[in-house]
């Protein structure tokens, strides 16, 4: 069986480059945006729509009143959440099936669960993750402390409801996760060499 590390992260912890950088020390595959792009190129839906919905609770319309009875039903916007879905656990199956990878997100620990992956959840406090999206937004965006912070836990709130409605667990819980990382203060290229060695 291939070695499978995926990683569930707090919105600016530093996830997503603490990934990359294990991927890169191990040498091995590393799936983030192109889990997206797959998903786009198979349900022909563009990238930009389909990141929408992703991470995002799907919603369900109730009710509809026909005669003296109430039917809930689908929208259209659930169907495609559902779509999504369904493309995602099929193409994060066929990577890890492919080769040893590193996947960041979209509920790979839930889907590959067969497969045993290493399972790791990062997190920081909330004064870390808001220098290191400021030390990574671009020039022109300017966000107050309070906006910055709101848009942060929004994020995480959205996750959170995405995870827990596929999955049925709660989202950074860490009976979930076989190593939960708090990356506050800290350079992710200095950790990823000595964490490197637990894989």
């Amino acid at each position: 069986m291939n070695r499978i590390i995926t990683i569930g992260r707090e919105f600016g912890s530093g996830g997503r480059e603490f990934g990359r950088r294990l991927s890169e020390t191990l040498g091995i595959a590393y799936y983030d945006q192109e889990i997206i792009s797959e998903i786009a190129k198979r349900t022909e839906m563009s990238e930009q729509y389909v990141r929408s919905i992703v991470e995002h609770k799907p919603q369900i319309s109730f009710p509809i009143h026909v005669g003296r009875s109430f039917y809930p039903t689908a929208m259209p916007v659930f169907d495609q959440s559902m779509t999504v879905y369904q493309e995602q656990s099929r193409i994060i199956t066929e990577m890890a099936q492919k080769s040893d990878c590193v996947i960041v997100g979209r509920c790979a620990d839930y889907i590959l669960k067969e497969y045993e992956p290493f399972r790791v959840f990062i997190y920081a406090d909330l004064e870390s993750r808001m220098k290191r999206c400021r030390e990574k937004a671009p020039e022109e965006e300017k966000m107050t402390d309070k906006e910055l912070k709101q848009h942060i836990l929004g994020i995480d709130r959205k996750r959170a409801k995405y995870y827990e409605f596929y999955t049925g667990h709660k989202w950074g819980d860490r009976l979930n996760f076989d190593l939960c990382i708090n990356t506050s203060r800290t350079k992710i290229k200095e950790i990823v060499p000595v964490m490197s060695k637990l894989f």
